[in-house]
């Protein structure tokens, strides 16, 4: 029967984990000095590592005879452990036995002595899916177990477990592998099952593992029904589009060739490539260019492999750091919009199209990508890296030159255009700033040019005498503030709240200046200001202003000094009302 391949080569001891040897060594010095651990907590991403070493830790626990901290794998408690024949040795899903019963019979078999081996090992995969109640139960046989019992946890989301549980274990931090490491095993692995694989394959399936060693060796699983297996062919067992359509589908975008890239889409899209992976891939390859901008030096450690320097180099001479950053958050965006999205492939074509056309989106990265771009072309004009085209004189030919010319082919060959019905107008040209405009009258484009009739208007004249719908008689009459104050309410009174309208017109609380083109409403401090200075009731005030004095007027409100409207009074009349006090 065949096995899958992430089975067939899962380690069997310490010495075969590969890229984990910080936590190796450690694991096997504390099996040769018997200086042991009664919890351990392993923590890591998926395919790193956690379980495979909590089993070979378990095997080594009881091994009968230990070969440098390693487990022999012969004698029979590490056959049994292999196997799953002894039951001292427990392995328990969290994720599916995370109620406070679950932990309550585990802590009930636990106390016993073991059958067959020296340690009862319990090893508690996703230990982060307990519940509270559950962590709660475990906590007291986690802080004092038998002798004969060993704990190991292993999660891949630290923060998730109880800092009182994480107090009473020995961590070990499992981290992701690298590119290589991956890749030089994947090629051993193919080595031994007579697998052709080529090693930039190997480099691929490394970069698309993303540093779990488990789902790389899944990956070479799935590309072993090529005969010879190479980036083609992972891109081809993968679903995936390919580097190469990906990175001419940027260089289309980067060109602004929105029809090109479209058609690269759409026949990505007709091989039944998924949008959502499409968009995927795309923000990888500008992930990676705005890598190597920012750290040329690091090269292949900050890449994901899936694309060549030379590659990446060609791209980033056509674009800047800020316009990768730009990119990186439409698609982003329009990633995120995919996945619910009833359509995913019309997501992915406005992506496309915002890409190709960055002034579409108002977001302030755009901007500042387009700005750079700018800026970036500036800088090459001056240095002198981008040629500017000047301009060419008119070349003038004498009558004897002329008559030395080639006769000009009058009838030649026109374009096969469909022809336009005479009853459809012909759209208008549009305006070319390269065109020569000193023959234009520069008055004929301004929006707006004043009548030499029109009355000029002075700085003290009264906002009433500008309404076009005053009476002729009125029109000059000018009108006190607190007048216009007084109808301004008056008109907004319908659509203003009660208790606004309680203390608007009481002129302590409330105050209103009405100038040529502002309106300053004085507000007691308080409960009065913050009322008044509301965006509805402002809006409300305002429209009412603009109806009566016929002007759009700007609102300031300011907070009312109650000293400015205080009454005067003198020291007869405060001798006089102490009198009548006392009266």
């Amino acid at each position: 029967m065949y096995q899958a391949l992430y089975r067939k080569w899962r380690p069997k001891t310490f010495d075969q984990v590969v890229g984990q040897e910080h936590i190796t060594e450690t694991l096997k010095n504390q099996i040769m000095t018997g200086r042991l651990s009664h919890a351990y907590l392993f923590i890591g991403t998926r395919g790193t590592g956690k379980t495979t070493c909590a089993k070979i830790l378990a095997k080594a626990l009881n091994c009968e005879h230990p070969e440098n901290g390693n487990p022999c794998g012969k004698c029979a408690a590490c056959r049994g452990i292999e196997e799953g024949s002894i039951l001292d040795v427990v392995e328990i899903d969290a994720a599916s036995n995370n109620k406070v019963e679950h932990v309550r019979a585990l802590r009930e078999e636990a106390v016993f002595s073991p059958v067959s081996v020296k340690k009862r090992v319990y090893i508690i995969d996703e230990v982060h899916m307990l519940t509270s109640s559950a962590f709660n139960a475990l906590l007291k046989i986690l802080e004092e177990p038998p002798e004969h019992l060993t704990f190991i946890l292993a999660t891949t989301e630290l923060n998730k477990v109880p800092s009182t549980i994480l107090s009473r274990c020995q961590r070990h931090s499992f981290k992701r592998l690298g590119t290589d490491t991956i890749a030089s095993h994947l090629l051993n692995i193919a080595d031994k099952e007579s697998f052709d694989l080529e090693p930039d394959a190997a480099k691929l399936i490394a970069g698309l593992a993303e540093g779990g060693m488990r789902d790389a060796i899944s990956l070479l699983d799935q590309c072993s029904g090529f005969e010879h297996i190479d980036v083609d062919a992972v891109y081809s067992s993968m679903g995936l589009t390919g580097n190469r359509r990906i990175s001419m589908v940027m260089d289309s975008t980067i060109k602004h060739n929105c029809e090109a890239a479209l058609d690269l889409f759409n026949e990505l899209w007709r091989d039944g490539k998924d949008p959502c992976t499409f968009l995927g891939e795309l923000n990888t390859l500008q992930r990676d260019c705005l890598m190597l901008q920012i750290s040329p030096k690091a090269k292949s450690n900050l890449l994901s492999g899936g694309y060549t320097l030379e590659l990446l180099s060609a791209l980033n001479r056509r674009i800047t750091k800020a316009e990768l950053i730009s990119r990186i958050d439409t698609v982003s965006d329009y990633l995120a919009k995919a996945k619910d999205a009833p359509s995913s492939k019309l997501i992915a074509e406005l992506c496309i199209i915002s890409l190709c056309d960055p002034s579409l989106t108002d977001d302030v990265s755009a901007l500042r990508g387009r700005i750079a771009a700018l800026e970036a072309k500036l800088a090459g004009i001056e240095s002198g890296a981008i040629k500017v085209q000047a301009e060419v004189s008119p070349v003038v030919f004498t009558d004897a030159e002329a008559n030395e010319l080639p006769p000009v082919d009058e009838e030649e060959e026109e374009l096969p255009f469909a022809e336009i019905p005479e009853d459809i107008p012909k759209p208008q040209r549009s305006f070319d700033r390269s065109e020569e405009c000193d023959d234009i009258d520069p008055a004929q484009f301004t929006e707006y040019q004043p009548e030499d009739d029109m009355p000029v208007i002075s700085e003290g004249a009264s906002p009433v005498s500008l309404n076009p719908d005053a009476a002729p008689e009125a029109e000059n009459t000018p009108i006190d503030s607190a007048e216009l104050w007084q109808k301004i309410i008056e008109k907004a009174e319908d659509k203003l709240p009660m208790m606004i309208c309680s203390f608007i017109g009481n002129t302590s609380k409330v105050r209103g200046e009405v100038s040529y083109d502002t309106l300053d409403i004085y507000a007691a401090k308080g409960m009065v200001y913050n009322n008044i200075n509301n965006q509805d009731i402002l809006i409300r005030l305002r429209a009412a202003a603009s109806e009566v004095t016929g002007r759009s007027l700007r609102l300031a409100v300011h907070e009312l000094d109650p000293s400015a409207n205080a009454p005067t009074r003198s020291i007869e009349e405060l001798k006089k009302f102490k009198e009548t006090r006392l009266v």
